[in-house]
């Protein structure tokens, strides 16, 4: 119990024991079957859920809308109906450009209600990656709004042959030649919409992954995503239907519409909606004033916000949080213990995967953290360390050895192809194990620890050295803001250990800091696994989504083409 509310698990070893797929499937299929729009919003309309706040949405300029099931209910038949009277069907793919207003939310569900395909796009891309995304998907309709039209998809319209309409939503630039006022068409279609019977294995939504090592892929999921949404948030993030629930992950990625669209709104909370882009005053104003009960946010973020400093957090009042996860990449033990110190409850690491549809390894709230892990594997998921021989034989290997992470196949939201890549999507498989190309190993207690991604483990003179354990190193350094470490080719070693640094506010690169570094390095990892080069850079090179790209490092260290840069943060 936390907070006066008792955990929806209260013993992980029973729910282990207990828990089955098909009873969750079975808790959710209603006349709709399994289409998500239909169980996250459509059926709240019809019960005493109707007029409870569904998104709670704050604009970027001060505005502020509350929009209740009934409201979003009929925002989502009306877009529904629209698509169908502008020729759309089952399995046409419609792609969302939007920043993170209420007419997207509407957009995914109303796509999604009718068994068409729901694709988001990050906002921030360019052009090109935007170009890229829809030709691989094949796309119908895009819905953007105008300044965002005017700005990236006019000039390469003429590119984008798939695309029957374009529906625009006026942010004040007007609606452009050549595009479709969506307001205005959704206005006036009717709302009411019967959702036809949904099968578990219709194809709901195309994810691209962020391309943290090449260019990205498109993962298709399908409505049945929608019982491991469902379960794994009442499990990780112990949703009650009495919470204000924040995720603060856009819907252009995978975390944002499992867990910041559809898990909370199956479950019939309130969702916080925040339009602005990070900054660590409004975050905490909007915790405090929001009453937010449980926050799903990402390492990239808590460790800006410990940049930030205690203090401004110890400002506010943030008593109504009683759980707060992390998701995107490994998180440091330092940023679990920071929210132990500071918000008075430690950040819940968990692990998934675009391809994986939802959260697999977590700590869970009823669970003794332990800082750095990722968690044991959640009830319904059987996870393994395992060594894959050339001709597909796989040995499952003992604690603490370090071996690729491996899923048992069979959850329901388990991607189910990646899009005209079938050579690929069955490199992803040896039998029956799912291959995460993710490095772990596993404690005797349990408790899973990220190493690395398969392609970022370093091989160094006999050692197999993971990334993740030298950056948590450096990062425990009080100068320290962000690491990232690659391997480097050495005539000797084979490889060596590089890291490059990014410094806290007022502390300046020196030769005397390196040193530094390097030492406390040492002391704390070996001589065998600390970095034996250290270079300073104004700021470590991420995705949007806040993944290191050490691909992009190697290649630039290499001087090898960088390849899709279409995902990095600030890309042009």
């Amino acid at each position: 119990m936390r907070g006066g509310v008792t955990f929806n698990v209260r013993d992980y070893d029973v729910a282990r024991q207990t828990f089955r797929w098909a009873n969750a499937t079975a808790e959710l299929v209603g006349p709709g079957g399994l289409n998500i729009a239909d169980l996250a919003v459509l059926r709240h309309a019809k019960t005493a859920t109707a007029n409870k706040v569904a998104l709670r949405w704050r604009g970027k300029h001060g505005q502020t809308q509350d929009i209740t099931y009934r409201e979003l209910a009929d925002s989502t038949a009306r877009f529904g109906n629209a698509l169908h009277a502008l020729g759309v069907t089952r399995g046409d793919v419609v792609l969302a450009l939007c920043p993170r207003i209420p007419a997207l939310y509407a957009t995914a569900l109303g796509t999604l209600a009718i068994q068409a395909v729901f694709s988001p796009l990050f906002a921030a891309f360019g052009p090109e990656p935007i170009v890229t995304r829809i030709q691989a998907a094949s796309g119908t309709v895009l819905v953007t709004t105008s300044s965002l039209y005017a700005r990236k998809v006019a000039p390469i319209r003429d590119r984008l042959t798939t695309l029957r309409h374009v529906l625009v939503v006026d942010d004040g630039a007007g609606i452009p030649e050549g595009t479709l006022d969506w307001n205005a068409i959704t206005a006036s279609a009717s709302p009411d919409l019967d959702v036809e019977p949904t099968a578990a294995d219709t194809l709901a939504l195309l994810h691209f992954t962020s391309g943290t090592t090449g260019r990205p892929k498109a993962a298709m999921h399908v409505h049945a995503a929608v019982v491991a949404h469902h379960a794994t948030a009442r499990m990780v993030l112990d949703l009650h239907r009495d919470d204000v629930f924040w995720c603060t992950a856009d819907p252009g990625w995978v975390t944002g519409t499992s867990y910041g669209l559809i898990a909370p709104l199956v479950h019939g909370v309130t969702c916080l909606v925040d339009e602005a882009d990070f900054v660590a005053e409004r975050w905490y104003e909007l915790l405090e004033r929001e009453r937010v009960t449980v926050w799903y946010t990402a390492p990239t973020a808590i460790r800006m916000l410990m940049k930030a400093g205690a203090d401004l957090a110890r400002k506010h009042d943030l008593s109504a949080l009683r759980v707060a996860a992390s998701v995107g990449e490994a998180l440091p033990a330092d940023a679990v213990r920071w929210g132990a110190d500071v918000l008075g409850i430690p950040f819940l690491d968990n692990w998934w995967q675009t391809e994986t549809g939802g959260i697999m390894v977590a700590n869970l709230p009823c669970m003794d953290v332990r800082p750095g892990s990722m968690g044991k594997p959640l009830p319904g998921i059987e996870a393994a360390i395992v060594d894959v021989a050339a001709d597909g034989t796989v040995t499952t290997l003992s604690a603490a050895s370090v071996g690729q992470l491996a899923l048992k196949t069979g959850w329901p939201s388990m991607f189910r192809g990646y899009l005209h890549e079938d050579a690929r999507y069955a490199k992803c498989f040896a039998g029956e194990w799912y291959l995460t190309g993710d490095l772990a190993r596993r404690d005797d207690d349990g408790y899973f620890w990220f190493v690395g991604r398969s392609d970022d483990v370093i091989k160094s003179a006999g050692h197999l050295i993971g990334p993740f354990e030298v950056e948590s190193a450096l990062l425990a350094h009080p100068k320290v803001a962000e690491v990232a470490v690659i391997g480097i080719p050495h005539p000797v070693a084979g490889e060596i250990v590089k890291a490059f640094v990014a410094l806290k506010p007022g502390f300046a690169p020196s030769d005397a800091l390196r040193d530094e570094l390097v030492a406390h390095a040492r002391r704390s990892l070996g001589p065998a696994v600390a970095p034996r080069e250290l270079a300073f850079l104004a700021e470590v090179p991420r995705t949007r989504s806040g993944k290191i790209m050490r691909r992009l490092l190697r290649t630039r260290e290499l001087g090898l083409p960088e390849g899709d840069l279409s995902t990095l943060e600030n890309a042009p």
